[in-house]
């Protein structure tokens, strides 16, 4: 191959990757990384961290996609399984059914769904997502991803879309995963949080 056509295949990759990175979907921290401080974890690797290492989540807030008024606040003393994603993510879609699969399965235990859109401009994408997958669970709109910000990065990285955070009942992020999860690997961590005051 000749050098023009290795500066071409490279500047190709290069631009796949800024793709991958603009649109922030997929991907994600190994649990532990950053010189074994607890960090987000994927499908495959997250674990419920101890109480002590655990955050406040910050007050997040917004209007959901009816337009109506939605806090993280207001679940206090529930389980919260709070959910970032777009209408526009193809694991976003892989995971729909299993998180509303989820929600039924653990209700009755004190659990509570709450998405995070963010990235779609208007609420009509999100709100055909919903009605396509069946969610019926709300979300805030987030087309700025703004609300993302106030979370500890190496919880939650406002570039890794979807993610996933569980919240304790008192208000602490207790799991995080980075990239697409499945009801199977996630429910048992959320059934170890909820238990813990129940």
């Amino acid at each position: 191959m000749t050098a023009r056509g290795h500066r071409r295949g490279a500047a190709a990759a290069t631009l796949v990757l800024l793709a991958l990175t603009a649109t922030g979907c997929g991907g994600g921290a190994v649990a532990g990384a950053g010189g074994g401080a607890s960090g987000a974890g994927t499908d495959g690797t997250a674990a419920v961290l101890p109480v002590a290492e655990r955050t406040p989540a910050p007050d997040t807030s917004g209007r959901d996609l009816a337009g109506e008024d939605l806090a993280l606040r207001s679940y206090r003393g529930k389980v919260v399984v709070l959910n970032v994603w777009g209408s526009w993510c193809a694991p976003c879609r892989a995971e729909a059914a299993d998180l509303e699969a989820l929600r039924g399965a653990t209700g009755p235990r004190g659990v509570e769904l709450l998405g995070i859109n963010v990235r779609d401009r208007s609420t009509g994408p999100a709100r055909e997502f919903e009605r396509t997958y069946g969610l019926r669970y709300p979300s805030i709109h987030d087309p700025d991803g703004k609300l993302l910000l106030a979370f500890p990065p190496a919880l939650l990285n406002p570039q890794a879309i979807p993610s996933t955070l569980v919240i304790d009942r008192q208000g602490r992020i207790a799991v995080a995963v980075s990239g697409p999860v499945t009801r199977a690997r996630l429910e048992p961590l959320v059934e170890q949080v909820a238990e813990e005051d129940a």
